[in-house]
């Protein structure tokens, strides 16, 4: 490897928005984010499904006819 061609690799802070501090190795120093592991909605267990405009209502009705001609 050539040498002096890599970035410098630090000890790195990641602060979050929520005020979550997490510890690793990075190029940069100090990162900031606006949404990590402990405050994202999939790993909290809070995320819920929205229906947006009726989506899935829309789907099961455009379908169900076909459900209708199978079982007959």
């Amino acid at each position: 490897m050539k040498k002096g061609i890599h970035p410098k690799y630090h000890q790195a802070t990641i602060a979050c928005a929520c005020g979550a501090v997490l510890e690793t190795g990075s190029t940069r120093e100090n990162v900031k984010v606006e949404i990590c592991s402990q405050c994202h909605p999939f790993f909290t267990g809070k995320q819920k499904l929205v229906d947006t405009a009726g989506r899935i209502e829309r789907f099961r009705k455009k379908y169900e006819r076909f459900q209708k001609s199978d079982q007959q």
